[in-house]
């Protein structure tokens, strides 16, 4: 089932946008029921993310293009074109926002913000997400995930101490994490765009965002001049023990976040004398001397199967195995929650398999679809006058 209506529906956002930051934060509002129009560049073959491979769905669409596109619809129009910008300017006389995920300088070159189109559209919201924001001077430069979070310092506190600095696992957090702040921002500015009729131009980037993330870290360096390093077994930076164990087949995240889930810990291995120890009396000592408390865990985990591990320790503690991508996608618990949609594709007659919307709306998983093909849209959404300067993609 899905909800009976969404949240954002009667929602129009126009949005310039390719790759990831900028679809990822539409695609949530497309989920949530906004009408989220894609207009893309039909001369470059529309957003770049349609051809990138290896899994190419046809002409102008690939899986990766899906991952941050679903449930919008696409025109394809030249911005640096008259007949392009008289053409925004009528779509946007019934839309919410204008999304843009350019280079810094670009927006204002092109007319997208808020100064160039507020005498047309007050109410209209203006959102800019970039790689290093409009007011320095890196707006022109371009940038991506990958290179934010090796200049935010995230790189150097990721993987093991005698390792290379290296980037999250996942690809493509810092590009997800802004798109989801670039919607706090909108949805919060839009809000007060439909109390006071007025506008406004909301910004991000992925710098800033990255930076963000380093948490706590941040603030205790900035005021205690304090230099978090990267931490053997994916450790807590101040808790232990809270990192991987190796067991008899594999390996288990144990955190013991409180005294209540370490004495749980002693307890089910049967080595409370552990808690009798000098070094292991609370959380800083054993922090302290957390590689002699990783040897005496490892030595009682490693007797037996994760499986058996988890039989004992979940419900006592916070535990989970440590799975592969496979094994990931393959646990029960995706299914028993709807976390796996089939879309219609016509290059799946199964189904195109993709993951579905964390959110929930009354208990519901929302509704999803696949992207509109490249300009598939232009009849509907275009008036005659300006189809040919769109050159849909047929």
């Amino acid at each position: 089932m899905i909800p009976a209506s969404k949240p954002l529906q009667g929602l129009r956002i126009l949005s310039v946008e390719q790759f990831g930051a900028g679809p990822y934060g539409t695609m949530f509002l497309a989920d949530l029921g906004a009408e989220v129009i894609k207009i893309e560049n039909a001369d470059i073959g529309g957003d770049p993310a349609r051809h990138t491979g290896p899994y190419l769905l046809g002409d102008a669409d690939s899986q990766y293009f899906q991952t941050w596109n679903m449930n919008k619809r696409s025109i394809t129009l030249d911005l640096k074109s008259e007949a392009g910008i008289a053409a925004l300017h009528e779509l946007l006389i019934g839309a919410d926002a204008l999304v843009n995920n350019l280079r810094g300088d670009l927006p204002a070159v092109l007319g997208l913000d808020y100064a160039h189109l507020a005498a047309r559209h007050p109410s209209l919201v203006c959102l800019h997400i970039s790689a290093y924001g409009r007011d320095n001077e890196r707006a022109a430069w371009p940038g991506y995930d990958y290179l934010m979070q090796a200049e935010a310092g995230l790189m150097d506190l990721t993987g093991e101490p005698e390792g290379p600095p290296s980037r999250f696992g996942a690809p493509s957090l810092v590009d997800h994490m802004t798109g989801i702040t670039a919607t706090v921002g909108l949805l919060a500015a839009l809000h007060r765009a439909r109390e006071t009729g007025l506008g406004c131009d909301v910004d991000t980037c992925l710098f800033d965002v990255a930076l963000h993330q380093l948490g706590y870290s941040a603030i205790w360096n900035l005021n205690e001049q304090h230099y978090a390093t990267r931490q053997a077994r994916s450790a807590h930076l101040s808790l232990a023990p809270v990192q991987t164990f190796r067991t008899a087949d594999g390996w288990i995240f144990i955190m013991c976040m409180t005294e209540k889930f370490w004495n749980a810990l002693t307890r089910i291995l049967l080595r409370e004398d552990l808690n009798a120890d000098a070094r292991f009396l609370n959380a800083k000592l054993r922090k302290e001397h957390q590689q002699a408390l990783t040897e005496a865990l490892d030595q009682e985990l490693g007797k037996f199967s994760t499986a058996h591990w988890l039989s004992k320790l979940t419900g006592h503690l916070p535990v989970a195995p440590v799975l592969n991508l496979h094994e990931a996608l393959q646990n029960p618990l995706l299914q028993a929650s709807a976390m796996i949609n089939h879309l219609e594709h016509p290059h799946y007659p199964q189904g195109l398999k993709v993951l579905a919307n964390p959110l929930k709306i009354d208990g519901q998983r929302l509704e999803q679809k696949v992207c509109a093909a490249l300009g598939a849209d232009n009849e509907a959404l275009l008036t005659p006058s300006v189809i040919p300067d769109a050159r849909a993609v047929t």
